[in-house]
């Protein structure tokens, strides 16, 4: 990582941690562009996004972090919640069921089981009126 690379991660860091993930964003998105398989640039930056409600955005990145490592629960877990508060739980679902495999972590199985009876619960409500 290139003395860039490193200045703009630490300044996007710097900024979600003070709480303006918007900030931070710009400044990951830059590093990002110098380091495009940068598993630790593109963690951080979908966390900015999905945390500036860019869901979008941060979905596009987790996408790509999961491309270059189908095994990282962590990105697995990051899209099943972006897509989940999206309002795509069935999507959800396959992403958090492999996240909650590959980490044996109880709160990704507590956000599993959360995530299921939503998709349980929007399958039985009635449509809505016109």
């Amino acid at each position: 990582m290139t003395t860039d690379i490193r200045e703009l991660l630490d300044h996007g860091r710097e900024f979600r941690a003070a709480g303006d993930p918007s900030s931070a964003a710009r400044f990951l998105a830059q590093a990002a562009e110098l380091a495009p398989a940068d598993r630790t640039v593109l963690t951080e930056l979908a966390l900015a996004h999905f945390h500036s409600a860019a869901l979008g955005r941060a979905e596009g990145v987790l996408r790509e972090l999961v491309d270059l490592d189908p095994s990282d629960g962590y990105a697995r877990l990051l899209l099943g919640r972006t897509l989940s508060r999206r309002s795509r739980h069935a999507e959800a679902l396959p992403q958090l069921r492999l996240a909650a495999a590959l980490t044996r972590d109880p709160d990704v199985l507590a956000e599993l089981a959360r995530v299921e009876q939503r998709v349980t619960t929007d399958r039985v409500a009635p449509p809505p009126s016109p």
